[in-house]
């Protein structure tokens, strides 16, 4: 019988939904799991103190380390980091890193096949690396190189030759360029970040929008979509993240909505991109994926682009969604071991 470990920085399962998700589905299945933070592994013993489901509680037991592991979330300090390395040359995990935004960008840029989908990315270096693309674009987007969840994202618009306005959430500036190369200096100092021509997705009612394309591996190690949904913004921004302030929507009446009688071909578009894609991309690296959040947008002219890829993609409230594909994905690497 397969023994699956999740591994959490969390100290007790209870605090982590998916932990109970997993358990329900690893149950049903008739695997074995089990919950453990970094501070339960004995190494020298290859021993775990970790804690199981059973009659309704989480019940602590001293464990043999699992066939493989759910590393649903990353290590904090140096201590965790030095358990997740040790414990990851020994045993196969389920989730990896695809990289920062411009490190996925080069890996496909390099491939080709999916160039087109790319909206074109430049490392910021200085205020006039701009000036050629409002030449042809009307605004352009900054963002860290490892954001995430739509924050630190700013939006610079050319009002003159001498003028720009810039957007950070709700706080609008403008400066002239002296003071625009004085705030990218300064924006430098804090990270990377990088720009690219802002793509114009938004609905009929004027309101920025993309979709998530979740797709997971399955118990035959084959890539399935999960859920494929639209985000809205719904507080102005030109940000859709629903961390941000948008909202989910469901997919079929949105599409009906904004593409009338082509819904359907949107639809077929999205499931099939989202699939062929994610094994595209899945090429470009030395290990594989269990799950990815692939966000697109579509433009007026029914193009697609893709706007960033994450390998943690959330699922609030769909945790058990994503249980049954993660237990069964993790069944089939320890078979394959």
């Amino acid at each position: 019988m397969s023994m699956i470990g999740m591994l959490h920085d969390k100290n007790h399962p209870s605090n982590v939904k998916k932990a109970y998700a997993c358990a329900a589905v690893a149950k049903m299945e008739g695997i074995d799991f089990f919950y453990f933070t970094y501070h339960n592994v004995d190494f020298e013993n290859r021993k775990i103190d970790g804690w199981m489901y059973d009659n309704g509680s989480w019940e602590k037991h001293p464990l043999v380390f699992p066939d493989v592991i759910l590393n649903i979330s990353g290590p904090k300090s140096t201590f965790q980091k030095e358990v997740y390395r040790k414990l990851k040359t020994d045993i196969p995990f389920t989730s990896y890193s695809v990289g920062n935004k411009m490190n996925v960008y080069k890996k496909i840029t390099k491939k080709g096949v999916y160039s087109p989908f790319l909206i074109p990315t430049f490392s910021l270096k200085k205020a006039n690396d701009f000036l050629s693309l409002f030449d042809q674009f009307g605004r352009i987007v900054i963002k860290p190189f490892s954001g995430n969840h739509g924050k630190n994202v700013i939006f610079v618009d050319k009002l003159t030759e001498n003028e720009v306005k810039v957007t950070d959430g709700t706080k609008q500036d403008v400066l002239n360029l002296s003071q625009f190369e004085l705030f990218i200096e300064k924006l430098k100092g804090d990270q990377n970040y990088l720009f690219q021509p802002f793509i114009d997705c938004k609905t009929k009612a004027g309101l920025p929008y993309d979709f998530r394309l979740h797709v997971q591996k399955n118990g035959l190690g084959e890539w399935e979509v999960n859920l494929i949904y639209p985000r809205i913004s719904g507080n102005g921004k030109f940000i859709s993240n629903i961390s941000g302030g948008g909202y989910r929507g469901e997919l079929l009446p949105f599409l009906k909505e904004e593409f009338g009688n082509e819904y359907f071909n949107i639809k077929r578009l999205l499931e099939r991109f989202a699939l062929t894609f994610a094994a595209h991309l899945e090429t470009l690296y030395k290990h594989s994926f269990d799950e990815l959040g692939i966000d697109v947008g579509i433009d007026e002219n029914h193009k697609l682009w893709i706007y960033e890829v994450n390998w943690r993609p959330g699922a609030k409230h769909r945790e058990f969604e994503v249980a049954k594909r993660l237990v069964k994905y993790a069944e089939y690497l320890t078979k394959r071991r």
